[in-house]
């Protein structure tokens, strides 16, 4: 049985990637995008990153970035994943596929018709989002989980996922799942007490 990947999402500072890693996470989640309350420079998040050890994953989230914006960031912070969190299309998504780094492309989800249009993007992961017009994640919402269903590639699954949730959104066959304002303080500060308790909510479904 797959065990699910835990990503950690909106790493703003240090104390939080390493409470964050030993306790158990599988990926840290630093948003590069300008408008995000949990934006990080990259070189501010290569500060972070440079300090961890090598098996620690770490993905970009990216909103509407160039390809040139994102090769630079990239460069600055030797990202494993980058996740494209805005309304980049196929063919932007198919462009990155060249390059030495995994994809991910997050899908707002509002009904069946979203989860299905999953299938016209090629990277190596989905990431599923609740939908909210006026935000690119981060905003504590979830969806009906149980429109997901079986699909054929890695979905992280995201959305409003917290320490009480999190092992039933584990159980639904994910690849991974994506945490972020549910384990907050407040917006870019973790709070530990809480993401303590999601892992330790979760621990027996990772063995």
């Amino acid at each position: 049985m797959l065990i699910p990947k835990v990503k950690i999402c909106g790493i703003t500072n240090y104390p939080d990637a390493v409470a964050a890693m030993d306790m158990g996470a599988d990926l840290l989640g630093f948003n590069f995008y300008p408008k995000s309350p949990r934006f990080i420079a990259p070189e501010k998040a290569m500060d972070v990153i440079s300090k961890l050890p090598g098996f620690m994953d770490t993905a970009g989230v990216f909103v509407n970035a160039s390809i040139e914006q994102i090769h630079g960031t990239n460069d600055v912070c030797s990202l494993d994943w980058v996740q494209l969190h805005g309304d980049e299309d196929p063919d932007f998504c198919r462009r990155l596929l060249s390059h030495n780094v995994r994809t991910m492309k997050a899908i707002r989800v509002k009904d069946q018709t979203d989860i299905q249009s999953a299938d016209s993007f090629f990277t190596d992961a989905v990431l599923l989002d609740a939908f909210d017009p006026e935000k690119y994640g981060g905003t504590g919402l979830t969806f009906d989980w149980n429109i997901i269903g079986h699909m054929g590639k890695r979905v992280f699954l995201a959305g409003g996922i917290n320490p009480d949730n999190a092992a039933d959104a584990m159980k639904l066959g994910v690849y991974g799942i994506d945490v972020c304002s549910g384990i907050e303080a407040k917006p870019g500060k973790k709070d530990h007490k809480k993401m303590r308790k999601l892992f330790e909510n979760i621990g027996h479904l990772r063995g």
